[in-house]
């Protein structure tokens, strides 16, 4: 009798129960309980995971090079398509065209590209020389003695003393096996880079042929439930990441043309070999165009004065046809990512995976907002601790944010009346 509960006793241990699966505070704290916990089993165990960390070191660049000239080359096959042709036959036109525009590269592009860095390497020591002559004339003072006014003993003493030639045989006997390991660690990179080119074309055909059938594939692999959820992640991220890989590559190919075309006219040094600089690196949003435009000032300046204020002619030119034609057409303002927020990702992805990170960060971070979001409307509507309010796309949202906005300026002067 002292186990039995009276039925209000019950409803009040239920009560608490719920209160407190429902407090956000004790979720938060069993969330964050979670993933310290998945954190300290992995760090305890990681070194279990070398092969499969390996294996995907092994797959991850053919598979990551593969999906970006997917979205490059699928709105072309997409086309083709429509047109009527059979996808595995449009495939194939496509394979075929970008063979021969690779091979037209190779004995037309890259041969004038390489002989301008060849040129550009061997007067590397006249464009030092006449650095130093600019520097030369900077007033700089020195307060300890010069190089001339050292003895040559001196000079000689130091040089032999920086050797350390007591110990070279130590250097030597450490220097071997680090050889060694450096000349294996060269042969496995080759050989990943070598398997990866060959392996690419493969996934990438089936990447294009079977584009559908995978994303059927992984929704048959969810609960029913969870369907609808999955399939807007699936679709909002494949559309975020089509729009910015492609209209990058666009833009970067304008651009590139565009300096091409500029430098050209201006008759500035190593013209093809600067514009193909700056179209890569205007893949990099933003910072990208910034460090194209160094290489082409520094060019300029060396060669003279006139020059230089050509160059700037040419880069504000560029940078207004681009800023004010070419990307609000190809890229406007699909990605909804502030230019601020890009920055960050740019900075922190840079430092933590070097140019992959630069280049493939923003991309990422596109993806990783989207399953968020997602996953954050479901939660709302399905845990019952928010108001039920009509969840809109952000089309809509941006709509009603302007319309309120509007209403506000109208309302303002009555009530400063």
């Amino acid at each position: 009798m002292n186990n039995l509960q009276r039925p209000d006793q019950e409803e009040k241990t239920a009560s608490l129960f719920e209160r407190t699966l429902n407090n956000r505070f004790v979720i938060s704290l069993l969330v964050l309980l979670l993933v310290m916990t998945v954190v300290y089993a992995f760090l305890n165990v990681s070194h279990l995971l070398d092969p499969l960390w390996i294996f995907i070191e092994l797959i991850a660049f053919p598979v990551i090079a593969a999906g970006i000239f997917y979205y490059i080359l699928d709105p072309l096959v997409s086309f083709l398509e429509r047109k009527g042709i059979e996808r595995n036959f449009a495939i194939w036109i496509i394979f075929i065209i970008a063979i021969m525009l690779i091979v037209w590269g190779v004995y037309s592009l890259i041969p004038m590209l390489t002989e301008q860095a060849q040129s550009f390497i061997q007067n590397l020591p006249r464009y030092n020389a006449q650095v130093q002559g600019l520097l030369a004339q900077l007033p700089i003072q020195t307060n300890g003695p010069t190089e001339s006014e050292l003895s040559l003993n001196s000079q000689i003493q130091a040089v032999l003393n920086s050797l350390h030639l007591g110990e070279l045989s130590e250097r030597i006997r450490d220097f071997l096996p680090g050889t060694i390991d450096g000349i294996g660690n060269v042969i496995g990179t080759v050989f990943t880079f070598i398997t990866g080119i060959l392996t690419m074309p493969i996934i990438l055909y089936y990447l294009l042929l079977e584009n559908k059938r995978i994303a059927h594939n992984i929704l048959y692999l969810v609960p029913d439930k969870y369907t609808d959820v999955v399939g807007r992640i699936l679709r909002n991220s494949n559309l975020q990441v089509s729009r910015y890989i492609g209209g990058q590559v666009l833009v970067a190919i304008a651009v590139g043309f565009m300096f091409g075309m500029g430098y050209s006219i201006i008759e500035l040094d190593y013209a093809v070999l600067l514009a193909a600089i700056s179209g890569v690196a205007n893949i990099i949003p933003y910072i990208g165009s910034i460090l194209a435009a160094i290489p082409a000032l520094i060019i300029g300046l060396l060669t003279s004065p006139a020059m230089f204020l050509k160059v700037c002619i040419v880069i504000a030119i560029e940078q207004f046809i681009e800023g004010r034609f070419v990307s609000p057409q190809i890229l406007g303002s699909n990605m909804n990512i502030h230019p601020v927020t890009i920055l960050f990702i740019l900075l922190g992805a840079g430092r933590l995976f070097g140019v992959s990170g630069v280049i493939l960060g923003v991309p990422a971070y596109a993806v990783i907002k989207v399953i968020v979001v997602e996953m954050y409307q479901y939660f709302r509507k399905s845990s019952g601790l928010y108001e039920d309010i009509e969840v809109v796309n952000e089309g809509e949202f941006q709509q009603q944010k302007a319309d309120l906005v509007t209403k506000l300026d109208e309302e303002e002067p009555g009530q400063n009346e």
